[in-house]
Order: structure tokens, then sequence, then C-alpha cells
């Protein structure tokens, strides 16, 4: 399996936000990395949408 087809400032940030080490994130299956990064959107989106609710809240 040949490593995965992306910059070492795209790998290095990738690696950081999954808290992967590179070696590992670089010889990923694309198939595990890509539901890994749906994941990571899904939490993101959800605690983006806590904040927005509780801004609202405040008077």
């Amino acid at each position: 399996m040949k490593p995965l087809q992306i910059s070492p400032e795209t790998a290095q940030k990738l690696a950081k936000q999954l808290n992967v080490p590179l070696e590992h994130l670089m010889h990923m299956p694309q198939h595990i990395l890509l539901q890994k990064l749906a994941e990571l959107a899904k939490s993101a989106s959800s605690s983006d949408k806590t904040d927005a609710d509780s801004s609202k809240q405040e008077p």
C-alpha cells in the first residue's frame, strides 16, 4: 500500500487534529482516514452548534 498523496503541511495538521503519529497517518488506509475525518467534522459541527445555541441564550 502506498502512502497517502497529501502535502507534508496537510499531513502534520491532520496528525495533530486526529491525535495520531504522523507515520501512522501516512500509512493509514484511505477509508479509515475518511471515517476519522467524518467523525472529526461531526464533532466540530456539533460543538459549533452548541456554541451557537449558548450564544443565543445570552441576553
